[in-house]
């Protein structure tokens, strides 16, 4: 028995790492043809995560209209994607739209740019983000207009304006590329966390509103998207409870991660998913259930920091 075992153990995880494999091949295989010749929308497109989801759907066969805010960097990206496309396979030639969502009076006419592209809009991905970190006393009020501006009136402005055509032929979806900081908030982010929680709650809100329409609404909060080029170090975490939590909740996913979570949204038109390890999610569950406690560890953290950070 104990030889057979030996024997047949191995031969077990091997086969259960096979199913494992095609499972993986067969999803993400499933995810690319779940946009093929779509109309996506992507907002800024020019960031470390946008490029990452221009690279996933481009692969994936649709009809990609990208939106930034830098024209040679727009341009640049286009280049990059046309250079790794694969000529046995059908991809579509991007789009360019120019388009800086914290300058919300243009909005509506770039909207109008973005539907002449191909006439209409199948998804729509909300990915534009503008950070602040301060105290809240330090921070002006016209930058936290500005914050608001580009997180919250930027994307659903552009969302009301592009919204009309997905009801008119009762089909789309819509994505929100939001962070958990629209869950809870993180001391001297005031105006990021609070333009976060209002994104969140207008397209929670959004979501029951155009379900009759077979509209479909998705939010994807993750920690943080984390850089390219910059990684977690190891080892030499104080011993502060605060610190070594929040060490953990700012390092964040990596853009590739979102990236292919954002297509397996799209996919399974998931309503809401929540992209963090377990130090975030024990938080979301303590701030719900043990909120004193939650304060008090935020407030003792925010009486051990040494040097308040400035505007940034």
């Amino acid at each position: 028995m104990g030889v057979t075992a030996v024997f047949i153990l191995p031969l077990l995880l091997l086969g259960i790492s096979g199913l494992l494999f095609i499972y993986q091949e067969v999803s993400r295989l499933w995810s690319k043809s779940a946009v093929q010749n779509k109309v996506v929308v992507l907002t800024d497109a020019i960031s470390g995560l946008g490029k990452e989801c221009a690279r996933v759907f481009h692969a994936g066969g649709a009809r990609l209209v990208l939106c930034g805010k830098n024209w040679e960097r727009l341009e640049t990206l286009y280049d990059a994607l046309i250079s790794v496309a694969d000529p046995s396979k059908q991809t579509f030639t991007p789009k360019l739209v120019l388009l800086d969502l914290s300058d919300v009076s243009c909005v509506p006419d770039v909207a109008k740019e973005v539907l002449d592209c191909y006439g209409c809009v199948d998804i729509l991905i909300n990915n534009a983000s503008m950070k602040v970190k301060g105290p809240a006393h330090k921070i002006s009020l016209e930058l936290d207009k500005k914050i608001m501006d580009a997180n919250y009136f930027g994307p659903i402005t552009l969302t009301k304006a592009l919204l009309p055509d997905m009801i008119s032929r009762r089909t789309g979806q819509i994505v929100l590329v939001n962070n958990i900081q629209g869950k809870l908030g993180i001391p001297f982010r005031t105006a990021y966390a609070a333009s976060k929680h209002a994104a969140l709650g207008f397209f929670d809100c959004l979501r029951a509103e155009v379900e009759e329409y077979d509209v479909v609404v998705s939010t994807v909060s993750p920690t943080f998207v984390r850089s390219y080029h910059i990684d977690p170090g190891q080892g030499n975490w104080e011993a502060s409870m605060w610190k070594f939590f929040f060490r953990k909740l700012t390092y964040g996913v990596h853009p590739v991660d979102v990236a292919e979570e954002v297509m397996r949204t799209v996919r399974r038109k998931k309503q809401e998913v929540f992209m963090a390890n377990p130090i975030p999610k024990a938080a979301m569950y303590i701030r719900t259930f043990f909120p004193e406690f939650f304060f008090a560890v935020v407030a003792c953290g925010v009486k051990e920091k040494l040097n308040v950070p400035e505007e940034s």
